[in-house]
């Protein structure tokens, strides 16, 4: 076998021939580097070219065969449901939860916390994770609930968690939320019923998805009175 003398080192015949490997492009390195014949031979690992598996460089891959009605997204009435009650005995109203969960510095009922909100926190029309969602009543404004985003799963679908929606202090995780307004401007939302696993029938408006992030020179500590005064009267009433 020829050998050919270059910049780098010898190089094998077989090797300018176009017969290139792992291995070979190792020993080359090694050869350039300095190192003899055997030495180089020894730095080597046997099983280099063996580690290359040869499925995933021949041929396309899986996703590049599949069609393209295979990345659609998955309609929002297929979505199945994993919501449900973690805690019955947690006792905990949604206004104190929703504040835990969130780090929205808030206090005082819920129907209260979209006002409370201008100016502190930036507020906005659309869900994001993390942002604390408030619902008016079903029948009346004096009325509110807060639940905390944790996922967006489609422009009209979310998902949920939240305390006392139940009315018996417990707390419910993965509850799915959908857009049901006309317009598609989350302005009217229905609430996946827990127990009855199916949606709720009753349609709430949304005041809005408060974000935990201050606006410009605001900030977020609550005078330790005002807190304590605004826990006292965080008492939910159902909010249909």
């Amino acid at each position: 076998m020829g050998v050919f003398v270059s910049q780098f080192g010898a190089i094998p015949a077989w090797h300018r021939q176009g017969m290139l490997t792992t291995r070979s492009i190792l020993l080359a390195a090694a050869a350039a580097a300095g190192f003899t014949a055997g030495n180089a031979e020894a730095l080597t690992p046997l099983s280099a070219d063996l580690s290359v598996d040869p499925s995933v460089i021949d041929g396309p891959s899986e996703m590049a065969t599949l069609a393209p009605k295979a990345f659609e997204r998955t309609p929002d009435e297929a979505f199945e449901p994993t919501a449900r009650v973690t805690n019955r005995r947690a006792h905990l109203q949604c206004v104190p939860f929703a504040r835990r969960e969130s780090g929205v510095e808030i206090y005082g009922n819920a129907n209260t916390w979209w006002e409370q909100a201008a100016g502190r926190y930036e507020r906005g029309g659309a869900p994001v994770e993390g942002a604390v969602l408030v619902l008016r009543g079903y029948r009346d404004d004096t009325r509110g609930h807060v639940a905390v985003v944790q996922q967006i799963v489609s422009p009209r679908l979310i998902i949920v968690d939240h305390s006392n929606w139940l009315n018996h202090g417990e707390i419910t995780r993965d509850v799915p939320i959908r857009d049901v307004s006309e317009a598609g401007d989350w302005s009217v939302v229905q609430v996946w019923n827990v127990p009855a696993r199916q949606w709720g029938s009753r349609k709430y408006k949304v005041r809005g998805f408060i974000l935990d992030q201050l606006e410009p020179g605001a900030s977020a500590a609550v005078p330790l009175q005002t807190q304590a005064q605004a826990e006292t009267s965080e008492v939910d009433q159902p909010i249909g």
